[in-house]
């Protein structure tokens, strides 16, 4: 006698009819079906601007500042950044800081940038004023946007305006330009 069950034949039929017509398969190997994982984390809807909020500090250590604002990212040509004092890049925005409060102006900057960059922009101008009408009568947003820029690391560069352009009271950004993984 073997040591196999005997399958009753009412259950046989029984599973064969639940099957219904089988074909014999040619390669026994059967691929696992994996599904695709996306590159981009998903994220919760103001999950950026809440990273930019944060992103910056005021407290940093800021470049060297005189009347004239300059900064190149490290690793970067200095020639990059003679072509943009030059004006050799084509200024595609602007933003005016006119007015607005130290933490509206955080929010702003970091909203323009990111969305100059979302639209393939380069070059951005960011006009924060001399601070005239501030109560030390000294330029508060510019101090404060030679410590953000900085810490960015979607700004490679970024200078004084030309006079015609709004001289010391307005800055040229140059922005990273954006890599497939971005």
């Amino acid at each position: 006698m073997s040591d196999e069950p005997r399958i009753d034949p009412e259950d046989r039929a029984l599973f064969l009819d639940a099957v219904g017509p089988v074909e014999r398969v040619e390669d026994e190997r059967v691929e696992p079906v994996r599904p695709r994982v996306s590159a981009h984390p998903r994220r919760e809807p103001g999950f950026d601007e809440m990273v930019d909020a944060f992103a910056v500090s005021d407290l940093a250590d800021a470049p060297e500042q005189g009347e004239q604002v300059q900064y190149v990212r490290p690793g970067v040509q200095k020639t990059i950044l003679r072509k943009l004092k030059r004006g050799g890049y084509s200024v595609s925005a602007s933003l005016d800081l006119h007015g607005l409060t130290v933490d509206r102006a955080r929010n702003e900057v970091a909203a323009f940038i990111r969305s100059e960059r979302g639209e393939m922009r380069r070059c951005v101008r960011i006009v924060h004023g001399k601070g005239y009408r501030s109560a030390d009568a000294q330029p508060v947003l510019k101090t404060l946007l030679n410590r953000w820029l900085p810490q960015r690391d979607d700004v490679v560069a970024f200078c004084s305006a030309p006079p015609h352009d709004g001289g010391t009271g307005a800055l040229y950004v140059l922005l990273r330009r954006l890599s497939p993984g971005d």
